[in-house]
């Protein structure tokens, strides 16, 4: 039974360093969200972390600074969405699909 044990503590430090390097590669892959017809495109990178934000200047209106900051709002929560489900993916496409469905890494 021990051999058992050892095998499967270094597969279980296996699978944490593939997780591991997942995630830091995540950081160099990036989603957009947009809103407004993309008048507003916000970008993250895979750990979720908002990385950019461009506004069309035609939806800038001092008049109903109200708008755009929905529009903004809702393209961060757009890019937010993409970044998680870029990160699941790489997940369960680095471990075989041993990831069960809605497990992420910690923070994800």
């Amino acid at each position: 039974m021990a051999k058992g044990m050892g095998a499967m503590m270094k597969q279980a430090q296996k699978l944490q360093a593939t997780l591991a390097k997942v995630q830091e590669d995540l950081v160099e892959k990036f989603v957009e969200g947009s809103a407004g017809g993309n008048m507003v495109v916000v970008t993250a990178n895979g750990q979720q972390e908002i990385v950019g934000i461009k506004i069309n200047p035609e939806c800038v209106d001092p008049e109903d600074v109200e708008i755009l900051e929905d529009l903004v709002l809702a393209a961060i929560v757009q890019a937010r969405e993409k970044a998680g489900e870029l990160a699941q993916q790489e997940m369960q496409k680095a471990t075989g699909g041993m990831l069960p469905p809605g497990m992420s890494l910690p923070g994800m």
